[in-house]
């Protein structure tokens, strides 16, 4: 047992190392500005400070949610279909949505500023079968469709992950026990399907909260979320410990998701 012990940890060792250095030593970094001024002295004058912010906070919240949201409508019907495909047409279909992951997520984001502008694509479109060009830059419905464009994939994988190796007997139990397809997905689909739910959920929601780059480029500017407050305040005020403090925020906020997807996921592993 010692033995088998041993090696267990000497093959788990680089993970350990990788963590400690990589996440570990950043969370504790961040903690130590948060809760520190300029001259390294204690203070908790950074965390009253972020009372200026609330609206911020609010906001980038609310976006999140939001953008969660589409993305779980839109992902959910689509990773069903993906799921009852053949192996062969799943695994082009899974390519095709992961397949805009692979350019850069800058490209992606002004790709969208090109068809939205006032004189893009769209409009420009609009123009010449004879309707009036619609303002979309510079909008909060740009700043939502960005972050739905871009984290949609994160929504779809985990969802489509767990409906491929869903039990098809219980489906087709609930339809012979004379449930409808609506039914079928109510009472089976859905709580089958829940931990895939909410790591996607998970997955889109804090990266929603966090951008910074969607909201200058699409947003102009005009809708300040916490990403881009913490940028300010690393690039351009070097106020350190107040974007620490903010980012302590942002990590309470992503272990509060990790703690409810766990709670989720376990409970779903107790059920089956």
């Amino acid at each position: 047992m010692s033995s088998r012990s041993l090696k267990a940890k000497l093959v788990a060792s680089p993970y350990i190392v990788w963590s400690a250095i990589f996440v570990i030593a950043p969370l504790i970094f961040v903690a130590y500005y948060a809760f520190t001024d300029s001259s390294g002295a204690f203070t908790l004058e950074n965390i009253s400070e972020l009372s200026k912010y609330t609206t911020t906070f609010l906001r980038s919240i609310w976006f999140g949610i939001v953008a969660t949201i589409i993305c779980l409508i839109i992902a959910f019907p689509l990773a069903y279909f993906i799921s009852q495909k053949t192996e062969k047409v799943q695994r082009t279909l899974v390519l095709l949505v992961m397949l805009p992951m692979w350019m850069s997520f800058l490209i992606r984001t002004y790709s969208w500023m090109a068809l939205l502008q006032d004189t893009g694509i769209i409009n420009s479109f609009l123009v010449k079968i004879g309707i009036d060009p619609v303002h979309m830059i510079n909008t909060q419905g740009a700043v939502i469709l960005g972050m739905v464009y871009n984290f949609l994939p994160f929504m779809i994988t985990p969802i489509y992950s767990v409906m491929a190796k869903l039990d098809h007997s219980m489906i087709e139990a609930c339809q012979d026990l004379g449930g409808n397809r609506l039914t079928c997905v109510r009472r089976c689909i859905i709580p089958m399907s829940m931990p895939g739910v909410v790591s996607g959920i998970t997955m889109v929601f804090v990266p929603s909260v966090s951008t910074f780059y969607i909201s200058q480029k699409l947003g102009g500017g005009s809708f300040d979320l916490i990403g881009d407050v913490i940028e300010r305040q690393f690039q351009q005020s070097y106020n350190y410990n107040l974007g620490a403090a903010i980012s302590f925020v942002l990590m309470i906020l992503i272990l509060i998701c990790m703690a409810v997807m766990n709670r989720f996921t376990g409970d779903e592993e107790m059920a089956i």
